[in-house]
Parts: C-alpha cells; structure tokens; sequence
C-alpha cells in the first residue's frame, strides 16, 4: 500500500471516529438529544468513509478483472503464435 491509500484510508477512519464521538457527546450534553447538525456532520462522514473504501475497492476489483483477462488473453496468443505444436 502507498502513502497515497494510508491518507485514504487514514482520513476516512478519522471521518467516522470523529462523527462517532460527535455524536456520543451531543447525546450525553444534551440529555439524550442529537442536534441537526451533529447528525448532518455524522452522515457526511459515514457518506466520506464509504465514498473512500467503496471507490477504491471497486477500482481494485476492476484492475484485477482487467489483469487477469489481459494475462489470460496474451497467455492464448502466445500459444497461438509461437508454440510449436506437438508431432
């Protein structure tokens, strides 16, 4: 993993620890009572967090569907092209 997937990674984990305890101390300072903007804040950071994880593993997916059909393909065009067949 790169340093740029550790930020990723990192911030949208920040995102939704902060949204968490955000929401834990309203609902104790405010006797049990979430305000609009705690539960807007906590939303964006879920929305944060799976926007992150949800993109970057549907890329992965795709790349390795790529690679596996690419390696697959060259594999057969080698065999078409320069293996000699057997006698």
């Amino acid at each position: 993993m790169n340093k740029k997937d550790w930020i990723q990674y990192g911030s949208a984990i920040a995102m939704i620890i902060s949204g968490i305890v955000l929401a834990f101390l309203s609902f104790f300072r405010n006797d049990g009572d979430i305000s609009e903007g705690v539960l807007w804040y906590v939303a964006q950071a879920l929305t944060y967090a799976g926007g992150v994880f949800g993109v970057s593993i549907y890329f992965k997916t795709k790349l390795g569907d790529f690679e596996s059909r690419a390696e697959e393909q060259i594999k057969e065009y080698i065999q078409q092209h320069y293996e000699q067949p057997a006698h």
